[in-house]
């Protein structure tokens, strides 16, 4: 990742990429895939260690007062994660260079999965397997134990949970078209959470990948309720109750893992499960609904779904779940409830087998509430550009404006700063932008801002607008064109201007062509 990337990037620590670069050389021929989950299996072992010994040392010193510090009661009493004596990182650091290291590693793992019943089932123990080389193991060790990441210090400058999202970006992008199953990029997450808010209330993602949608929404209402948000309004602290779900078992560990280093309780179900085949919350009416779903996926067997409840709008086709999403969103919205999701660009325009039909009886039965075109090469997985669709069951929420029969669209395609040769990223300022302008069209209480039109960029249309354009919603369709600056400069002067600097180049151009032929005849060649 560029050094340039600003306060966007997964992280900013200093030393993140410098970890990153020594731990991804140990991989050696390892598939990034399945080394991902030995680097972050023993980065959360070293912070739940961290905070254990942290903690221990200061039971030891009050021992003398009645503290037990093996005692696992005591751990749990303030929220820290009890760790056995063979799981402790200064043993694993003690047998590093053993044969046996791999070994070490997943008994200390079984040890606090056996202790700490949340995290059963939960963290990797492949350490053993003959692929993994127990050298490199023990060098990766020793790099992970110099790094401090759960002691009180640096659990407040959230270390690990910056580093943990870091290398997740990474092995992401190591990855390429796979990487995206279980990494939404940080900017995408936080754009979504800075418009839908959630600042209390259910939030439900059913195709949640690695948990950043969750991480970013308790960040959001933590930001908000200090006062060090982008707005800097300071509301009181407000809480959200977390459901998820994700189909693919390693990803669903990863999530686990990634809300157990922050102490964000959730509830990711007991299992990993495809959420159209086996939803774990049948029953839940979310407030919030953020999602990335897999875009065009056409393996979904929707074959065996054809008469399910949540097809209110239409039947999705078997050869696309871009719909099915949609409508399993709706389906978990409470009430009055906002969805804001991720879907491929196709999903504003396609009437190929009924689509177009179901976005019709979407936007006649006022759900839409803004469309956001993003610019390209955001994602690691794919280069194709994306948008956002935000959802609402009742545009007369008291919470905002009455908005019935109306649709914000914003092209943010111009947006975004390119941070290498193929990623793009959206910065601060271009999601502050972004959200402001969706806060101040929906009536925000504490937006600040006056919503108008700006050619190129937002239009609030009406619903006899986009019928006008056969409910299709791209919004290049509805912002028109941004207006050109005047320069000031008489347009007979410019015509001057620019036909005399034509001529000037015309023959330099021709002079060099000259040149050029001159220099091929002087070796033989332009006959």
């Amino acid at each position: 990742m560029a050094d340039e990337a600003n306060n966007n990037s997964a992280a900013n620590l200093g030393f993140e990429r410098h970890l990153w670069q020594a731990a991804d050389a140990l991989r050696s021929n390892m598939d990034a895939a399945e080394y991902k989950h030995v680097v972050l299996g023993l980065i959360f072992l070293k912070y739940i260690s961290d905070a254990f010994e942290e903690y221990h040392a200061r039971l030891e010193a009050e021992r003398a007062q009645g503290a037990d510090p093996e005692d696992p009661d005591e751990y749990r009493a303030v929220n820290i994660f009890w760790v056995p004596m063979e799981a402790r990182w200064s043993h694993l650091l003690a047998n590093a260079k053993q044969p046996t290291i791999g070994k070490t590693v997943d008994d200390a793992l079984l040890a606090i999965e056996r202790d700490n019943p949340t995290l059963k089932g939960v963290l990797p123990k492949d350490y053993a397997h003959p692929r993994l080389d127990k050298q490199r193991l023990g060098q990766l060790i020793d790099l992970i134990g110099n790094i401090g990441l759960g002691d009180e210090a640096n659990r407040s400058r959230d270390i690990l949970g910056r580093v943990y999202e870091y290398f997740l970006s990474q092995f992401a992008s190591a990855e390429g078209k796979k990487g995206g199953q279980f990494y939404t990029p940080r900017c995408v997450v936080r754009l979504l959470v800075a418009m839908l808010a959630p600042y209390n209330g259910r939030v439900f993602d059913p195709c949640c990948g690695s948990g950043g949608m969750f991480v970013q929404s308790f960040e959001f209402v933590t930001a908000h309720a200090t006062g060090n948000s982008n707005g800097g309004r300071g509301r009181a602290r407000a809480d959200i109750s977390i459901f998820g779900q994700e189909s693919n078992h390693t990803t669903w560990r990863l999530a686990k893992m990634n809300l157990a280093i922050r102490g964000i309780d959730g509830n990711l179900g007991q299992e990993h499960a495809d959420s159209f085949h086996h939803d774990l919350h049948p029953d839940l009416k979310a407030d919030y609904v953020l999602a990335n779903p897999p875009f065009n996926d056409s393996d979904w067997r929707g074959d065996l779904l054809k008469d399910d409840k949540r097809w209110k709008y239409g039947t999705p086709p078997a050869s696309n779940a871009n719909f099915a999403w949609v409508q399993h969103f709706i389906y978990h919205l409470a009430p009055t409830g906002l969805a804001g999701f991720v879907l491929a660009n196709g999903s504003m325009s396609s009437n190929q087998s009924g689509e177009g039909e179901i976005r019709k009886n979407l936007v006649e039965a006022d759900l839409v509430d803004c469309m956001v075109a993003l610019p390209g090469q955001l994602f690691y997985s794919t280069q194709i550009p994306v948008c956002l669709w935000f959802m609402t069951r009742d545009k007369r929420n008291s919470r905002f404006r009455d908005r019935r029969g109306e649709t914000l669209f914003i092209d943010a395609r111009q947006l975004g700063t390119m941070i290498d040769r193929v990623h793009r990223q959206l910065t601060d300022e271009d999601i502050g932008k972004m959200a402001e302008t969706y806060h101040a069209w929906r009536g925000d209480k504490d937006s600040q801002a006056q919503y108008e039109d700006v050619p190129g960029f937002c239009k609030a249309a009406t619903l006899d607008d986009i019928r006008q354009h056969g409910h299709i919603l791209t919004p290049g369709r509805y912002v028109g064109a941004a207006e050109i600056e005047d320069d000031g400069e008489p347009f007979e002067d410019k015509m001057a201007r620019l036909t005399a600097e034509l001529r000037d180049q015309t023959a330099q151009a021709t002079k060099l062509e000259a040149l050029i032929w001159a220099n091929l005849e002087d070796i033989g060649y332009g006959g």
